[in-house]
């Protein structure tokens, strides 16, 4: 549904977006990460046919951005990181605004109105005025003109900015509802909030794409040393020196919580297997066990390094 060949963006001589290629699937979240000042924004921007490319070729449900514009705005939903609504509008005036806008009428914008009311958590905030709503409702506002008219791609940068941890769950349940009709390329700061929600995952860094692939595929490329975190009920002295000679252990730190002995130890590979074995063999009971998974923020600061010529 979004293809993308080789497209680049210069300001001046500076290039903002330098030759990427990409696609977005059907039936599908990915999500769009790097630093500030990455392209993100200004690749959003050309998607969403806020401005043209310099070169190369972008298209949104097979229309251009550049000569069929108009076409794939009809067909984009889109929530910029800022969203511009008019403060002095009530929220059902502003949606029926907007809806007449998207060319709905009468009969058409009521139901859209009343089905995104409902889909974004607004019935509260219905008859109220926009410049006297939390931020983290004006997002709800932004999301639901996005939706308002039922759009064949969401394109959403920072969908959750200013919402509260209740809403944020809620929002990423809708978006994994709108993922079976709608293919959603997701812009976010916030890596948990994209390791949760997305199928596959784009890193952008200096106009460049630097890695792409599902989540478990880059945090596999991680590397480096294993972390192991366990709770064992023996002499601190005994337990310690017993971990610190098991083949492939780097490091043992060493904490206490009355007869437990907390271990957090970095190894080469997965030392838990070799922590349980010992536990057994001396008749420590274990409460703990566990290896500490890479994470995405680890892929992510790795590729950045990387990137930079692994220089912090």
């Amino acid at each position: 549904m979004i293809e993308v060949r080789n497209l680049t963006k210069y300001f001046g001589q500076r290039c903002a977006v330098n030759g990427i290629s990409f696609t977005v699937d059907e039936d599908t979240i990915v999500g769009f990460l790097g630093p500030n000042g990455a392209g993100k924004t200004t690749t959003i921007r050309i998607l969403t046919g806020y401005m043209p490319p310099t070169s190369g070729t972008a298209r949104v449900a097979g229309y251009d951005v550049l000569s069929q514009s108009m076409q794939v705005r009809s067909v984009v939903g889109y929530l910029p990181e800022s969203v511009p609504l008019y403060p002095e509008m009530r929220v059902r005036e502003y949606l029926d605004f907007r809806g007449k806008l998207r060319g709905l009428d009468g009969g058409q914008r009521q139901a859209a109105i009343s089905r995104v009311v409902e889909r974004c958590w607004l019935s509260e905030a219905y008859h109220r005025p926009i410049g006297q709503l939390s931020k983290g409702f004006r997002q709800r506002v932004g999301l639901a003109d996005a939706l308002l008219h039922s759009p064949k791609v969401l394109i959403l940068d920072e969908p959750t900015v200013g919402l509260d941890p209740t809403q944020v769950r809620e929002t990423r349940s809708l978006l994994r509802e709108l993922a079976a009709d709608h293919p959603i390329l997701f812009s976010s700061h916030t890596l948990s909030e994209v390791e949760a929600i997305c199928k596959r995952i784009l890193i952008i860094h200096e106009g460049r794409i630097i890695a792409s692939g599902t989540v478990e595929e880059l945090k596999s490329q991680v590397g480096g040393e294993r972390r192991v975190l366990a709770e064992l009920k023996g002499p601190e002295a005994d337990v310690a020196a017993g971990v610190r000679k098991l083949p492939d252990v780097l490091n043992v730190r060493v904490a206490t919580d009355g007869p437990w002995t907390r271990l957090d130890i970095a190894a080469k590979r997965d030392a838990s297997q070799a922590v349980s074995e010992l536990a057994a063999s001396r008749g420590w009971a274990v409460r703990e066990l566990r290896q500490e998974q890479p994470s995405l923020e680890d892929f992510f600061v790795k590729a950045i390094i990387a990137a930079r010529g692994g220089t912090r």
